[in-house]
């Protein structure tokens, strides 16, 4: 890896930025990326009032933060057993969507033809693939399931009218869900904004 995993951790930190509650976030109340209901299910009662509510989401500190991605949604998954390469992006991934970001790998290794389940797991089925996966395209499997992200956001917001405005800004631009995967991905692979344009026309 090019960086450590507390780099990334605080990487992820930094572009999730600070407290919102968004009522089309199906997150909650979230800062720094964690949402109230992680903290919930941590038991993250920072005010020593016996509940964890929208104040303790409030007041969590960022360095709390990288922590809780690096054990929960790094170590916790596993994703340390994948190549290298894919560490930076699926632990972003996996912060945004849970394992769904698992699920869009694996469906990238059966689109290579490597026979694997859609479960959502990193377990040995899914390391060995990883392993055969990067042997046959060391210089694209990252771009693939960056492509493979971005693809799943796109998909997202055509299911979900609310979910639009983090796929294409108001100006029509990228939004912030498609400038996040294409982070992980070559410029050759990023979309023009004449392309994301069409791509999004349907929305109206």
């Amino acid at each position: 890896m090019t960086n450590t995993v507390r780099q990334i951790a605080e990487t992820i930190v930094a572009r999730e930025g600070g407290f919102v509650n968004d009522p089309d976030d199906p997150g909650g109340a979230t800062n720094h990326g964690v949402t109230i209901h992680t903290m919930r299910r941590l038991g993250l009662d920072l005010n020593g009032d016996g509940r964890v509510t929208e104040a303790d989401v409030r007041v969590l500190p960022q360095a709390t933060a990288v922590d809780i991605f690096i054990k929960h949604y790094f170590e916790a998954p596993d994703i340390k057993a994948l190549p290298s390469p894919l560490h930076a992006s699926v632990f972003d991934m996996y912060v945004n969507a849970g394992n769904n970001a698992v699920k869009i790998l694996q469906r990238v290794f059966r689109a290579m033809r490597i026979d694997v389940v859609v479960d959502g797991i990193i377990g040995p089925q899914t390391i060995q693939a990883a392993k055969d996966a990067f042997a046959a395209a060391p210089k694209h499997l990252a771009d693939a399931y960056a492509i493979a992200r971005r693809d799943y956001y796109y998909a997202l917001a055509d299911r979900r009218t609310a979910s639009r405005k983090y796929a294409r800004r108001r100006d029509g631009g990228k939004g912030g869900w498609i400038v996040r995967a294409e982070e992980f991905m070559r410029d050759k692979y990023r979309l023009s904004a004449a392309q994301h344009q069409q791509r999004t026309a349907s929305w109206g």
